[in-house]
């Protein structure tokens, strides 16, 4: 019997529809900058959030109505779960999703115990793929739920927890290999530190660039050959993780050689509380060839904290996608909806609310990112604020014929240098808003 009796498909019915649940942007089939909106977008539906999250907070109890569930943590529950999934997914036109392990399937006495719990709804998984075509983008392991990971995964102090940890990774990954997933993702909820004065800072990142490299050296045997994804954040629940923005992520990856097979997964609200905005992370990893995937989602700025709301903002959805262009698209890589709906919108008919607006939210500013790319203003703009660069001495020093002395020469002949160019901060941000 379907979970969503009263739900369509999810149709395309223009900007004038009322409809909330149909798409007023996202036509999936219409063709930007020589793809489709499809490919640019390329959604993923997450399991832990849509599927597994139950409304509680640090203050409160459950509140999520979810008639398919039996209220126990069986794989057969665990099977009729995916199906519900997989229900949702195809009514909502989502191609893609993401899981970590102990998302889909129960955790097991033993480690033995949750790989075979593991197969039996993966076996489940490939058959709802295989029925309805939607594919994984990424599958990971969670290795910061279970108390065997208090001190971290890779970089725990205690080296069972590492090999533990090792051992799961590997399932996980044989399991996304059969899955066809495209990416295998890394978040380090635990690999960081709440004191310093109990760490070693260096032993412990040494220990996950190892872990990284094993990670590889598996991929390479069973033939996976998706891409690796690490998921930068600051802090929460840690006070520093090791992974705390593009930048720190990006020096990790380089100091261990290992950019040739790993790239970043980029989350709006991890970038908020780095200090940094979603186009700052962006365009950090993208000029270093290192942006891979982004979860999409945005947080609440008067918390201050990991809120994973659904995007709504044409503001923000426009800025990723100028960047995303702007690197070439996101391939293989997705836009990941790691968001949930409010512990108040406990509805099962809210999940298509939330996942119904973020896609429209991100298919808009699809729309608006290719409109300022090809009335060309602000490209311009920026051309001609760096045009000292492109002759004179400008050029020279780009093309390394400069040094100190001879720049010393040429300012003390030309004596002063005269005011450049106004940056035209607001004129730019009006500029925006006409496209909006």
């Amino acid at each position: 019997m379907p979970a969503f009796p009263e739900i369509d498909r999810i149709a395309y019915e223009g900007p004038a529809s009322k409809n909330p649940l149909a798409y007023r942007w996202y036509n999936e089939d219409e063709v930007i900058e020589g793809q489709t909106m499809k490919d640019h977008l390329r959604f993923a539906v997450v399991y832990w959030h849509t599927f597994r999250g139950t409304g509680a907070d640090p203050f409160g109890s459950p509140t999520m109505v979810r008639p398919w569930e039996d209220g126990t943590d069986s794989v057969e529950n665990a099977i009729n779960r995916a199906r519900v999934a997989f229900e949702f997914m195809e009514k909502l036109g989502a191609p893609y999703y993401a899981f970590h392990d102990r998302d889909v399937a129960p955790e097991g006495e033993t480690l033995a115990e949750s790989n075979k719990n593991f197969d039996a709804v993966a076996a489940v998984l490939k058959e709802e793929q295989e029925r309805t075509g939607i594919k994984l983008l990424w599958g990971t392991a969670n290795m910061f739920s279970n108390p065997r990971y208090m001190h971290g995964a890779a970089t725990s102090c205690n080296a069972d927890a590492f090999a533990y940890a090792a051992s799961q990774v590997k399932k996980c990954l044989e399991v996304t290999k059969e899955l066809g997933g495209e990416n295998y993702v890394f978040w380090g909820g635990r690999e960081g530190y709440q004191c310093q004065f109990n760490t070693d800072m260096k032993r412990e990142l040494d220990h996950l660039g190892k872990f990284f490299h094993m990670a590889i050296d598996y991929a390479n045997e069973i033939g996976f050959n998706g891409t690796f994804l690490i998921e930068p954040k600051p802090k929460e629940p840690t006070k520093h993780q090791y992974d705390s923005d593009a930048a720190a992520c990006i020096n990790f990856l380089r100091a261990y050689e290992l950019t040739d097979r790993f790239k970043l997964n980029i989350e709006t609200n991890h970038a908020t509380l780095a200090g940094h905005t979603m186009m700052h992370e962006l365009d950090y990893a993208g000029h270093q060839d290192l942006l891979g995937s982004i979860d999409a989602n945005t947080g609440d700025l008067m918390l201050g904290w990991d809120t994973d709301q659904f995007p709504t903002n044409f503001y923000l959805t426009a800025e990723i996608m100028l960047m995303l262009l702007k690197f070439g698209g996101i391939a293989p890589g997705g836009v990941n909806f790691d968001a949930k709906v409010r512990r108040e919108s406990f509805e099962p008919i809210d999940l298509f609310h939330a996942h119904v607006g973020g896609m429209d939210a991100f298919a808009r500013g699809l729309r608006i990112a290719a409109e300022i790319r090809i009335d060309g203003e602000l490209a311009a703009f920026v051309t001609d604020r760096y045009s000292s660069w492109d002759s004179g001495i400008g050029a020279e020093i780009e093309a390394d014929k400069a040094d100190f002395k001879s720049l010393e020469a040429y300012m003390l002949e030309k004596a002063e240098i005269l005011p450049n160019q106004s940056g035209r901060q607001e004129m730019l941000e009006h500029l925006i808003n006409r496209y909006i």
